[in-house]
Order: structure tokens, then sequence, then C-alpha cells
């Protein structure tokens, strides 16, 4: 069963676990329903870009409105492809969120913990978003993993800091967020240098001598499975970022002038 709905013209809302788990909010958004132009059209959430930065920080408020949590409780990490893991807290609401000098540096992945209330956030434009939540422990993570981050192995040092959190990793469910997709991914052999051969097998099939399609979302399954999580509390959505076009933003397709779509997870503010 697909793990996101699309409920509104601006998100996908990741319904499995909202449901599953009350007061968890947690979604990825489409390129609908904002104010950019041009190559940036319109719900482009990334300040990265060669975007005008006052539309993008109206298209944040947009979301920030729709999901009932103000800009200054988000926290965005800086995403430089690589592996580190920071555990927020609440003197990081707000990091990134209106500029992208203040997101927390060096950082791809990040640990939320309910009595925060903060929203991670991470940017996307066909790297594999993970997202992780403990419905007992009421923690929960995302994660940015483009193929670097994937063989890098940042889905075994988000679970390692979830346990290193309180999480329970019997009952650790992880989603698998759009994302490029096989039949769309052609990476050549210095990616595949990366890999176990039993990695090449499972995940690779080559199509002409140095170019590959490579299966990243299931990779990451494998990498998620070795490091203890079940299979069965593992989802994978069928949404591919380049092939749906309708919907998002893609680097690959885009030919690396485009948006990018924000995945969120959070808790909502808990009522005294």
């Amino acid at each position: 069963m697909e793990p996101f709905q699309l409920k509104s013209e601006t998100r996908l809302h990741l319904s499995s676990l909202e449901e599953e788990i009350p007061g968890l909010v947690a979604g990825f958004t489409t390129k609908n329903g904002g104010v950019s132009k041009g190559a940036y059209k319109q719900l482009n959430m990334g300040l990265h870009v060669l975007d005008d930065e006052n539309k993008v920080l109206e298209n944040r408020r947009i979301l920030s409105k729709e999901l009932n949590i103000p800009l200054n409780r988000w926290v965005c990490g800086e995403q430089v492809h690589g592996t580190s893991i920071h555990f927020t807290g609440e003197e990081d609401a707000g990091k990134g969120s209106i500029s992208f000098d203040s997101g927390i540096s060096g950082v791809d992945g990040l640990i939320i913990n309910e009595a925060d209330s903060l929203l991670g956030t991470a940017f996307f434009a066909d790297c594999v978003p993970l997202f992780f939540a403990d419905p007992t422990k009421r923690i929960a993570g995302i994660a940015h993993a483009g193929w670097k981050g994937t063989v890098g192995q940042i889905a075994r040092e988000m679970v390692q800091k979830l346990k290193e959190a309180g999480a329970s990793i019997e009952n650790l469910k992880v989603v698998i967020g759009p994302s490029i997709s096989k039949e769309n991914y052609v990476v050549d052999d210095v990616v595949l240098s990366h890999l176990t051969g039993e990695q090449k097998q499972k995940f690779t099939k080559e199509i002409s001598p140095n170019q590959y399609f490579i299966d990243l979302k299931e990779l990451n399954v494998d990498i998620l499975v070795q490091s203890g999580v079940f299979r069965h509390n593992i989802e994978v959505t069928k949404y591919c970022t380049l092939q749906d076009e309708r919907l998002f933003f893609s680097h690959r397709r885009d030919n690396g002038k485009t948006g990018r779509m924000l995945a969120f997870i959070g808790f909502e503010k808990q009522k005294k």
C-alpha cells in the first residue's frame, strides 16, 4: 500500500505514519501551489538554488500555515551528501528556516523528540528521503540520502543514533519517500566502486559500458534491514521524482536548474 497520499495541492501526507502515531506531522511537498516563477515554478522550498529568496520564504510560509507549525519551529540541516546526524533541541529552533546560512552545518540527518515540538526538514529533487518514527518512544527522524549518503550508509547511522536517543529498533518505522526510480537513475563505475559484490548484483543493472541503473530505494531498504530494522516495518513509495513531472522537481530531468521539495517530520505542540 502506498504510504503517501495526495490530499492537497501542496503536499503528500505521510498517511501511514500520521494515522498510526497521534500528533505526528510528516509529509513531502509537491512543486505546486507556490509563488516562484520560471524554472522554480511554483512551490520551490530551497533557499540554496538561484530562486528569489522572498518567493522561497513565501512558499515556506504557505506550508507553515497549512501545517500550523511556525517557521521558528523548523530545523534545517546544510545537507553536504554526508552521514552526519544531529540531535535537535530547543536551541536549534528556527535554524535554516529563513536563511540558508543559519542551518545546522555539515548535517544530512536530524533526530526529533516530541518534547521539543520541532519540525525536522530536508530538501530534495531526486535524492532519497528517509523518514523514521518510533510510535512508543515518540522519537522521529529525517535523513537525506543521495548516492553518496546511501553508500556511506546514512541509513545505518540514523538507526544507531535513534537507538542512542532511546528509540526501540523493534518498533521503529521507516518510510522511503519520493525519489528517482531505478529505471531513471543511471550511474557510472565510480558509484559502483562503493558497493559490495552482492549489492551490485541485487541493486544495479548494466546497460552499457560504464553505465548502470541503480535502485537507491531498495539499496536503502537492504541497509536498514542489515541495521536491525524489521522489513515489515519499512515502507517504500512508488513515486518517482523524475517520472512524475506534474508533481515534482527533478535535478536530472530539469538539467540541474530546478527547485526543491521539502520532506518534513515532527510532532504537534503538546497541549498543556
